[in-house]
């Protein structure tokens, strides 16, 4: 019995020894390369580089409802109105031996009804654009504005509210907080040269520089803008023997300009996140800087809700561009009552003159002015309610609510759910 089990023994440890033999001759198998993500902390939270890659990337996105109220001006007005906005976006970053290149892209589509805008859908991009050490190319918010400012309010102000344009711009950095940018940007026009007048074709872009400062206490901008105008109105010429239809004139190019002076202050005394803001902007012939956009007299939510039309420029009685000039002062503070209970006071103040010489428009002013709450039980998820008073008194009686009168006024509310990621 011992020999067997000896033998047996033997035998498998043989076979052992072949098969391994065996296995030496054949060729290794290579494991194959798995790419990792990894975690890129140079440009903050959320950042990943791409695999394979040295460019960091941040996937990020937003979805808004909100629900909106304002005072109709006609019985065959809306009074209420549904947002849903959803918006997806990628910023890339690569570090270079030039500097920073920055690749940053943002798609947003919005469902709007009633006083939003009944049943329209639109697609849109909101900023696209390449940042190559000064350079930044492509939609972007203007470099009239500080983009620093808390604003936080949800409705209209009129002030110049960082909108995003299309340009071409160079930014001189000195250090210390300190900087100084050149754009070339798309116009940024009122209502154009009126609904009866015809505006010329573009012949240059917007030119806008600031001087900015920005550090711990908060941050100063002062901007300027010039902006061309250009007609296609014929001025006829009363000459014996020619036709005045045939025969005339076109007033020459004029030139409107803004200038802004944009600041913050941190207020840290009163609570952490507390913080001041102010805008202050003078505009002649460039009334597009002072919140007033294209279409800005049509009856619209956050609009006017008049038949107002805000126009940059007009054909005077003697034929020639006269330009609208106008003013605005807007302000506000944030102040946190708990770490997630912050409340938002906002307000402006524009006013609008064409000298009482225009053919198509009125002087005007108004003013609004607002507070919201909003609760961020959770990073990232804001729900909000906010209330804004708007009242507008013209020189002139104009058609309100169906009635002749030179002052308006109106209320609004907003209710809002809202989550970054």
């Amino acid at each position: 019995m011992k020999l067997a089990k000896s033998l047996f023994l033997g035998s498998v440890a043989g076979l052992a020894a072949v098969a391994g033999a065996q296995a030496a001759d054949l060729p290794a198998k290579k494991a194959a390369a798995v790419e990792y993500v990894r975690v890129c902390s140079t440009y903050g939270a959320g950042f990943f580089y791409i695999p394979g890659t040295e460019t960091c990337l941040r996937v990020g996105g937003r979805v808004r409802a909100e629900f909106g109220y304002v005072e109709p001006n006609d019985r065959e007005d809306d009074a209420i109105g549904f947002r849903a906005r959803g918006r997806i976006q990628l910023d890339a970053r690569t570090a270079t031996a030039y500097g920073l290149l920055r690749t940053f892209v943002r798609f947003e589509m919005t469902r709007n009804t009633g006083v939003y805008g009944n049943d329209s859908t639109s697609p849109n991009v909101d900023q696209a654009f390449i940042q190559f050490g000064g350079l930044t190319a492509g939609r972007v918010v203007s470099m009239f504005d500080n983009s620093d400012l808390p604003t936080g309010h949800f409705g209209t102000l009129r002030f110049s509210d960082a909108p995003n344009v299309n340009l071409f711009a160079y930014t001189f950095s000195f250090g210390n907080g300190f900087s100084a940018t050149l754009s070339a940007e798309e116009g940024r026009y009122g209502t154009l040269l009126g609904t009866a007048l015809a505006e010329a074709g573009q012949r240059m872009p917007d030119v806008v520089a600031n001087l900015k400062y920005a550090g711990t206490w908060g941050s100063f901008q002062v901007s300027g803008a010039l902006h061309q105008q250009r007609s296609n109105v014929l001025t006829p010429v009363n000459t014996p023997g020619l036709d005045p239809i045939l025969y005339g004139t076109i007033p020459d190019t004029e030139y409107g300009w803004a200038v802004t002076a944009q600041g913050s202050v941190n207020l840290p005394m009163l609570g952490a996140g507390d913080a001041l803001w102010l805008a202050a902007t003078y505009a002649d012939g460039a009334l597009g800087y002072l919140g007033f956009g294209t279409g800005a007299g049509v009856t619209s939510f956050g609009g006017l809700r008049t038949n107002i039309n805000v126009v940059d420029a007009f054909i005077d009685a003697a034929g020639n561009i006269a330009t609208g000039e106008g003013w605005s002062v807007a302000g506000g503070m944030r102040h946190y009552w708990t770490p997630t209970l912050r409340q938002n006071l906002f307000g402006s103040y524009a006013d609008v003159s064409y000298d009482g010489t225009a053919v198509v428009n009125i002087d005007f002013n108004e003013w609004r002015v607002g507070t919201n709450l909003i609760w961020s039980p959770v990073a990232g998820l804001d729900l909000g309610v906010e209330v804004m008073y708007s009242r507008l008194e013209s020189d002139t009686p104009v058609l309100f609510n169906g009635l002749l009168g030179d002052v308006d006024d109106a209320w609004e509310g907003r209710l809002r759910v809202q989550r970054d990621f």
